[in-house]
């Protein structure tokens, strides 16, 4: 297998109108791939935090299957991230749980997200929602990426190179929040300003 099929290249844009966008890619022929269904996503690191301290994720995922994921840190250009990933599917979560904490790998913290995913062309569009807002991921080749977007009318928005745990951080730390996972309940009663997906100490220009 080449290893331009263990990359993978991506831009995340917070967009709160989830419809808008599905109708028009409706509009414009995309394929529904998968309807939208629940994630359990658990993050697992060492004792010391040596893979995130570096960039790397190590990812348990249930949805309708059950996968887990490799990437390694990103490069990033015009907003596009490109990373190697790799990922493989399993029949058991909880086994996977335990042969993880076996190696030395131990859930620090869950994500809660609904995704569905449509295709249309050669790009993949992810439109997610999780606790503290809505995002779409659009998956593909970098041009392929540039022109759906500004086929959505995308092209100018924030593009958000962090994962959807360091965007948790930056939410944690702006809201003064102190519980450890990125779940429904715990965001119930939260409201949640764009303005918190920006890093702390960042200069922001009007």
């Amino acid at each position: 297998m080449s290893n331009t099929q263990h990359r993978e290249t991506e831009v995340k844009i917070f967009t709160p109108n989830l419809h808008e966008i599905r109708e028009k890619l409706e509009q414009l022929g995309a394929r529904l791939l998968q309807e939208r269904v629940f994630e359990l996503n658990v993050r697992y690191d060492s004792s010391d935090g040596s893979l995130s301290s570096r960039g790397i994720v190590l990812r348990l995922r249930q949805d309708t299957q059950t996968r887990l994921t490799y990437k390694s840190p990103g490069n990033i250009e015009r907003g596009i991230v490109t990373r190697e990933e790799l990922e493989v599917a399993l029949s058991d979560f909880d086994t996977m749980d335990i042969i993880l904490a076996k190696l030395g790998y131990h859930p620090y913290m869950t994500y809660e997200k609904y995704r569905a995913v449509y295709q249309i062309g050669a790009v993949e569009v992810m439109l997610d929602e999780l606790p503290y807002g809505n995002f779409i991921e659009v998956e593909g080749m970098a041009q392929d990426i540039e022109d759906i977007l500004q086929t959505l009318g995308l092209h100018h928005a924030q593009r958000r190179t962090d994962s959807y745990t360091k965007l948790f951080d930056f939410v944690r730390h702006h809201l003064e929040l102190h519980f450890q996972d990125l779940t429904f309940e715990n965001f119930k009663d939260v409201d949640v300003p764009e303005s918190a997906f920006i890093p702390p100490g960042s200069i922001v220009i009007e």
